[in-house]
């Protein structure tokens, strides 16, 4: 298995990072969260966590160990896959899923694409008791203050990618109307959707 990468950043796409590993370009699946901390030519270390399929080995990559561990504990339960849990950590911290469990918080987990009411009544039933309680806090507001808002996220990601401030700016105004109307509609917008909208709306203005 390997349990991570490090080396200077090669390249950063909407959801996937490329880390250089003794001559080697490394390809990552991550979360926008984890993206957005990298920058090309900077020393990057990720904790991975590695997926084989017949067809395929594709390696995902996270900020910490925790995500990593939440990460592959996600994926212990029926019906998650590698790419429903890298979904779920990338609307939710892990602290912000432990809460949710916790608490049963069942439109929490409605809010990841994928996941509708029974799923997430089920997901709740299968992690309760093993994904332990959150380790920064257990008050009802440590999900806002665990992860930054979407808006954030989004600006941040964006900067990453090699966007001025402004271009980021504008790319965010872009998109708010479409994240407004998710929250309208009870929903939590969800950031790498967002990005993409704004990558489009970004190229078209170049």
């Amino acid at each position: 298995m390997i349990a991570f990468v490090s080396g200077p950043v090669a390249a950063v796409a909407p959801d996937t990072a490329v880390i250089e590993v003794g001559g080697v370009g490394m390809a990552v699946q991550c979360t926008p969260a984890t993206l957005s901390g990298l920058r090309v030519g900077q020393p990057a270390r990720l904790a991975t966590s590695l997926v084989v399929r017949e067809d395929s080995l594709t390696l995902y990559g996270f900020a910490d160990d925790d995500e990593r561990q939440v990460f592959e504990l996600l994926q212990t339960a029926s019906g998650v896959g590698p790419r429903l849990a890298q979904a779920m950590l990338a609307v939710h911290s892990p602290d912000a899923l432990r809460l949710a469990v916790s608490t049963g918080d069942e439109k929490a987990l409605t809010a990841v694409p994928g996941i509708g009411k029974k799923g997430a009544q089920r997901l709740l039933l299968e992690f309760k008791d093993r994904l332990g309680e959150p380790l920064g806090s257990t008050v009802p507001g440590a999900r806002s203050a665990a992860a930054p808002g979407w808006s954030d996220q989004l600006h941040t990601a964006l900067v990453g990618l090699g966007y001025a401030t402004r271009e980021a700016d504008e790319a965010v105004a872009a998109v708010t109307p479409r994240a407004e109307e998710t929250v309208a509609a009870g929903g939590t917008p969800h950031v790498a959707q967002l990005l993409r909208a704004a990558l489009q709306t970004l190229n078209r203005t170049r």
